[in-house]
């Protein structure tokens, strides 16, 4: 194969190359799938010099390396270490700070999964955690304590889609000592990069838009230089890895991501923009719109938008709603998103907080807008909102 580029190149010609060069080259395009559990080495003092690439698969094979330099190139972060899930990346990620007796902010807009890790996993830690409104920027430094040790953003939030202000946030925590962890699920490093942006560790659930697929469980954390031996210990300590299958379908999702992103978010915008023309609907919740309250800090800090978004409904009933999704024939019902094919769910149980109420006219539907073509989608949208008695 060929030298590896530039770092200057565009995005998409890193995409393509990330991973490949360097010690992970051979003369095939993608890195060898290494099934493996045993390292052998050629002598004790090699053994116990720790200065072999690889010494037991848990830490890693030349197929999970080629990913995490991948992922690493271009989060543009010190290291990143692999996960099994999502959700184990964002674990992951707070696990590695916190001690017991330590607090953690976290939006109240999260992740439904992350408020129940925080509230199941570390309370029983003797981990507290405040939950905060999600549009504070600077303000948060007045709810940072000195047992306040880390600051979890996700921008936008689950389903509500709030952009969070990540520079504010972070210089503020970073005046007092606390670590910002950002989940980048939703823009991936394609449309933005948290650590840039003044965050410390940074999460994806690459199950998502890196797998593409719908055929993979992976996450992934990548942390900046300060933050990066303390995150690699932890990863390393807890035996957390992921098999060498599962690398190679990200690594080959990952080639194609820009161009699906790209399709995504241009059906994605359509169709937000045709629902906001709808009677049966109150309000879409996408920061890509003009209208979107977060529209000036997706403009500020991202460079696209994906295909997930949520609308609420005018009025009506979580049952009528029901109905609607019911009837669509090309939007499955399901509770991931990021693939290639298109989803709905019911999200009004996300509208549940603790810290400040999210006033909704009717029953809240997110979107999953895959790589159908938009105009059927559109179609499946219409005839199904025609049940809609709201």
């Amino acid at each position: 194969m060929g030298k590896s580029p530039s770092k200057k190149v565009g995005r998409g010609t890193r995409l393509v190359w990330a991973g490949r060069g360097g010690d992970l080259a051979t003369p095939f395009v993608n890195p060898p799938v290494v099934h493996a559990s045993t390292v052998l080495f050629d002598s004790v003092a090699e053994m116990q010099s720790g200065k072999t690439p690889y010494v037991y698969a848990r830490r890693g094979t030349p197929t999970s390396a080629a990913l995490e330099t991948a992922i690493s190139e271009l989060d543009d972060a010190a290291g990143t270490v692999l996960c099994p899930s999502g959700l184990s990346a964002i674990s992951t990620a707070i696990l590695a700070l916190v001690s017991s007796g330590d607090r953690i902010l976290i939006p109240d807009n999260v992740y439904g999964p992350t408020r129940v890790f925080a509230t199941d996993v570390l309370d029983r830690l003797g981990i507290e955690t405040t939950f905060y409104d999600p549009t504070l920027g600077s303000e948060i430094g007045e709810l940072i304590t000195p047992q306040t040790c880390a600051v979890y953003v996700e921008s936008p939030g689950s389903n509500t889609m709030e952009m969070q202000d990540i520079p504010a946030i972070a210089a503020a925590a970073h005046q007092r000592d606390a670590i910002v962890i950002a989940d980048n699920t939703w823009a991936t490093p394609i449309y933005c990069r948290p650590l840039e942006l003044g965050a410390d560790l940074t999460v994806l659930a690459a199950t998502k838009y890196v797998g593409g697929h719908a055929d993979l469980m992976l996450g992934t954390v990548g942390a900046n230089t300060a933050m990066w031996p303390r995150l690699k210990q932890f990863h390393g300590s807890t035996g957390l890895c992921v098999g060498p299958d599962d690398a190679y379908l990200a690594l080959r999702g990952l080639r194609t991501m820009e161009v699906r992103l790209e399709r995504h978010r241009r059906s994605a915008l359509r169709i937000a923009e045709w629902l906001a023309s709808r009677s049966e609907v109150a309000r879409v919740l996408h920061p890509g719109l003009p209208a979107d309250p977060g529209h000036a800090l997706w403009q500020r800090d991202m460079t696209g938008s994906s295909g997930l978004f949520s609308f609420i409904f005018n009025g009506g009933t979580e049952k009528e709603a029901a109905t609607v999704l019911d009837a669509f024939e090309l939007f499955g019902l399901g509770y991931s998103w990021g693939g290639f094919e298109s989803l709905a769910t019911i999200g009004s149980h996300s509208l549940a907080r603790s810290v400040r109420p999210f006033d909704a006219e009717g029953p809240l539907i997110r979107l999953n807008v895959g790589l159908e073509d938009p105009d059927d989608l559109i179609a499946d949208l219409e005839a199904a909102l025609a049940r809609f008695g709201g």
